[in-house]
């Protein structure tokens, strides 16, 4: 393994940071949320999924979500109306795999499988990894739906009839019916303190 190939790759993954999540352009977003931006949430909402589903391992799912995407730091995101074009699946896992000789055998390997596992969707924590990056797609939508975008609920829809797991099923109900600005609601206080009147 040597130390180069391996700096260069942190170097590539900050291209995640720069690549759109293009769909949203679609719905008049100007300015989308980031394929790492997708990435970190849809790993924490995989972890918290493979508890709720219980016999999973939660670390598995979310190390599987956060490296799911790398591979669009070469090829970018394509939208689903662009990937009726473009085969993506294909030059997605020509691109994965080819980041992945940067690395070493073993990771190689051991990240190699969890690309399959994800995509081929045969194992509880490929099937609950799935339905944690459709979710987290479905959470931001609702954002952008609250923002205005209404055409943004099409994402949301589609979520809805591809998830699998009861636990993603419940959340997605849940979700529809909560403004994405109500979890600060609760929190904010004000600090001042009130003059006394003379």
């Amino acid at each position: 393994m040597e130390l180069v190939k391996i700096v260069n790759f942190i170097f590539e993954l900050g291209q995640l940071k720069r690549q759109k999540h293009t769909g949203f352009y679609q719905a008049g977003v100007s300015n989308p949320d980031s394929i790492a931006e997708h990435a970190f949430r849809a790993a924490q909402i995989g972890y918290i999924l493979a508890m709720m589903e219980k016999d999973a391992d939660p670390q598995k799912v979310a190390v599987m979500l956060i490296i799911h995407d790398n591979a669009e730091a070469r090829i970018g995101d394509q939208d689903k109306i662009a990937a009726g074009y473009i085969p993506k699946n294909r030059a997605e896992e020509k691109a994965f795999y080819d980041q992945l000789k940067l690395l070493g055998d073993s990771i190689e390997n051991k990240w190699g499988a969890l690309f399959d596992e994800i995509e081929a969707r045969k194992t509880k924590e490929g099937i609950i990894a799935k339905d944690a990056d459709w979710l987290e797609t479905a959470f931001q939508a609702k954002e952008y739906y609250d923002l205005g975008y209404k055409s943004a609920w099409d994402w949301i829809a589609n979520v809805e009839k591809a998830l699998e797991t009861e636990s993603a099923k419940k959340i997605l109900e849940k979700m529809k019916n909560v403004e994405f600005t109500d979890w600060w609601k609760e929190l904010k206080k004000m600090t001042y303190e009130k003059l006394d009147s003379k």
